[in-house]
Parts: C-alpha cells; structure tokens; sequence
C-alpha cells in the first residue's frame, strides 16, 4: 500500500538538504525508511517542495516549506514464494534469522531459479516484508554457499538492510566456523591474510593472489586434531572466526595452508586420506558430498533497537556424524 508524508518546515528547523530533513521527520512517523531510500525517492520525483517536484536530494529546506513525499507501494519481487520449510533462529518486524541447510542456494541464479532461501522467505515473512529498495523481497546482506550449512541474517526492511550492510562493510560481525580439514594446520592456531581473487587458471575457483583481489584475513584454532593409529595426521577440527567476508574465505585460506576442508568438491580434489585410515571414518569422509563447514554463530548489533544478538547452530547431522567418526577412530 502506498502512503504519503506531509509536513510543514517549522521556524526551529535550520535549512538542510532534503534528504537529510526528510529522513529525521519520517522516522519521527514511524516510517522505516533510510536516507538512502529517501535520496532514491527524491530522485525519482516522489517529493515535492511548495507542490514543486523535486528531483534534488540536496535541495534546500527552508521554514515555512510544506513538503510533501509520496511513499510507493513495494513491487512485488521477482523471484516466487514458495513453501519452503525454514528453521528460524529469531524473526521480528526488522529482520530474521534463518539456520540454513546445506544443499540451499540463497539467491536464485542461471542453474537454480527456485527452491531457493529467497523462495522460501517470501512465503515465511508474506506482508511482513515491507520492501528493500522499494522491491517487496527479502534484503540479503550476506551469502554463505549453497553447501555450507548455518546461520545468516537477512532484512525485512529498507532501514534493517541499510543497517545490516553497514555492520557488514565495516567487518564489525562476529562470524565463526566450524570446519573439518584433510591434515592438520600448522601451527595449529593462528591468522591467514591474503586477498582473494578468481583463480587464475579455472574461473569457478578462488584463490590466495598475489595482485588484485579483495583483502581478506581469517583466524583459526584448531580444536581437536585427529591422528591415525600410525600417528600420521588425518583431520582436524577447527574454528574460524572471519575479520572479513569474501566468497569462499574459509575454503580458500585452509587450502592455501595445505589443509583443505573435508568433501570440498572444488579446494581438496587432490587432498588424500592416509592410506590406513578406517573404512568406515574413510567412507564418511568420501561420501559427505560437501564441504565440511558449518556457520555456527553469529553476532551483531540489532538496526532498529541497538541491543546486541548472538545466536549459535549445533552441528548438523552429517558433520556430527563425521565428528563422532573422527573420534572413534582417530587418535586425538
């Protein structure tokens, strides 16, 4: 449904850009929108200074104005609801937090148009969702990969998103991992820094690279390594927290350390259990069919309310599995 905000400049008020103005007073009305969705309807001729469209997001606002903005109603989104099953960590007017399975594509994509987290949040949040960018969807702020099991938080509405995407740019989140590697890091704690770009050779890869690239650092402790009978290292469990976020961080780093994560079917094709390994440990370990990485807590600071949220993911079935497997037959 759209709506209209009206007001009239008071004599107290100093003379400010538009967008500025009309972002204090129509959060005063309990409109959640941001500055940036603001600017965007200024610019597409939703506001109005003295019955003067405006198409100026820094126009001058001057006591004695009657300002005038007209608010959209949200498109409908692209992508179609679907009934999805989703398990919610927490949810409210703003936002919601979803523990993602893995084989779940975020975002539909040439490859996988449904069946996707956004399907599946369009269904759940229905009205609730009050439009990103005017766009009646889902706000995703952050993506973890269609095989990686775990948390992510994603906006309901424009001020939840700009918000959200703010934390997210300045890397001030708490993300952490839990991932089972081939081998053993060395030292078994520590940092990986080094920027992340397209493989050079295969384009569906990332890679550690020299030049170019996005800056990326990533702090690991393992938590316990698993040995084999012979006292040749055959996995180990770690934590990773991330300072940053780039696609496939976690993968590529321990990659980059020569300790793949366990089922990678793009970073460890070449990585080889000891040949002495377990059958059934090595049977767990070829047939988990994905990455061995897992999205166990995240932590930010709530948009709208300021408080501070953090909420943890137990291990699913399958990295339990292969845990419980690790310890039977590893030599911790």
């Amino acid at each position: 449904m759209s709506s209209s905000f009206e007001m009239v400049a008071s004599t107290d008020n100093t003379p400010n850009r538009l967008d500025r103005w009309l972002s204090i007073q129509v959060s005063g009305q309990n409109h959640d929108l941001s500055r940036s969705r603001v600017k965007a309807l200024i610019e597409a001729g939703h506001a109005t200074i003295n019955d003067q469209t405006i198409r100026n997001a820094s126009a001058a606002v001057k006591p004695g104005d009657h300002i005038c903005l007209h608010i959209p109603a949200a498109e409908a989104a692209e992508p179609e609801s679907q009934d999805i099953p989703l398990v919610v960590a927490y949810e409210d007017d703003a936002l919601i937090v979803v523990d993602k399975p893995a084989g779940m594509v975020v975002h539909p994509a040439p490859g996988a148009p449904d069946g996707t987290l956004v399907n599946a949040l369009l269904h759940h949040c229905g009205d609730s969702l009050s439009g990103i960018g005017g766009v009646r969807r889902p706000g995703i702020v952050h993506r973890i990969d269609k095989d990686t099991s775990g948390l992510l938080v994603v906006a309901k509405s424009d001020a939840a998103h700009h918000g959200l995407a703010a934390q997210f740019a300045d890397h001030s989140l708490h993300r952490r991992y839990i991932a089972f590697t081939r081998g053993h890091p060395n030292p078994a704690e520590g940092r990986v820094e080094g920027n992340i770009g397209r493989h050079p050779v295969n384009r569906k890869k990332m890679a550690v690279v020299e030049q170019g690239g996005k800056h990326a650092v990533t702090h690991y402790q393992t938590q316990t390594a698993y040995w084999s009978a012979q006292g040749t290292p055959i996995a180990a469990k770690i934590i990773c927290q991330l300072e940053t976020g780039r696609t496939h961080q976690v993968r590529v780093h321990m990659a980059h350390k020569g300790t793949a994560l366990i089922g990678d079917p793009l970073y460890a094709r070449a990585a080889r259990l000891p040949s002495k390994t377990p059958q059934a440990l090595a049977h767990a370990v070829s047939g988990l069919g994905r990455q061995a990485l897992h999205a166990a807590e995240l932590g930010f600071i709530h948009p709208i309310t300021g408080e501070f949220l953090k909420f943890s993911s137990a291990l699913p079935y399958d990295l339990k599995h292969l845990e419980d497997l690790l310890e039977r037959h590893g030599q911790t």
